[in-house]
């Protein structure tokens, strides 16, 4: 059963690493459910607020490396917020980098993939996964967006949540309330494009790597990862 509309704003925070890697769908059902959106954008020189000033964050993705401290400098900065938003018992969703940073920030170490994985690729949910009420969101099988070229272990504590072919950790779910997503199921078309406008020097020949116009002609399959992103925002808000 869906849950009725909040009645009071809430606050979703996100953090932004570039300007082409936004919300995504996330932003039109953020506002669809009453929410308040604010952001951090790390490229701009912005500093993230205290955890008092919002419910949810959100740590998007990015082409920078969680261990490029010396060319990012604002990194050592975010890892510290998201540690402080997790033990205060926020709602904390990484996608892609942002999964990567909340893995480095619960003590998991992140290093280069076998393979750079970009393009529609199919996942397969993870037994352990079956056991969190949370994990319900995910089918046991589905096609997402990838575009990554590291991959995290999985934090102690943590769920296992999903793997693909390339990618054995493609997710996790820690405490209930913490979810790193390796994949993407906010990109819109319009998400995916920019991506391909700003980094589609990385479109070259490889095993998983497939080109701009076979990632963006999948119209209904970003509806499809769209809807289960909208069921797995669902389930943190019926948390509440």
């Amino acid at each position: 059963m869906i849950k009725e509309k909040i009645k009071e704003p809430m606050n979703l925070h996100f953090f932004q690493h570039v300007p082409f890697e936004g919300l995504g769908s996330i932003e039109d059902w953020a506002q669809d459910n009453n929410f308040d959106i604010t952001c951090t954008r790390f490229f701009a020189g912005e500093h993230p607020p205290a955890t008092t000033k919002y419910d949810w964050l959100f740590v998007m993705g990015g082409p920078m490396n969680i261990y490029e401290e010396d060319k990012y400098p604002w990194l050592k900065e975010e890892k510290k917020a998201i540690k402080t938003a997790i033990s205060k018992g926020k709602i904390v969703v990484g996608i892609c980098l942002g999964a990567q940073l909340i893995a480095d920030a619960l003590g998991a170490k992140t290093v280069a993939n076998q393979h750079k994985e970009i393009g529609w690729f199919k996942i397969r949910k993870h037994p352990q996964a079956f056991s969190s009420p949370l994990a319900d969101f995910l089918p046991e099988e589905c096609w997402a967006l990838h575009w990554h070229g590291d991959t995290f272990a999985i934090p102690l504590g943590s769920i296992p949540l999903a793997s693909s072919e390339a990618c054995t950790n493609q997710g996790f779910i820690y405490n209930e309330r913490v979810v790193g997503l390796q994949f993407h199921l906010e990109f819109t078309q319009e998400a995916a494009r920019l991506l391909i406008e700003n980094a589609g020097h990385e479109l070259v020949e490889a095993p998983f790597i497939q080109s701009a116009d076979r990632m963006l002609k999948c119209d209904q399959r970003f509806f499809e990862i769209n809807y289960i992103m909208d069921n797995l925002l669902l389930a943190l808000l019926n948390k509440k």
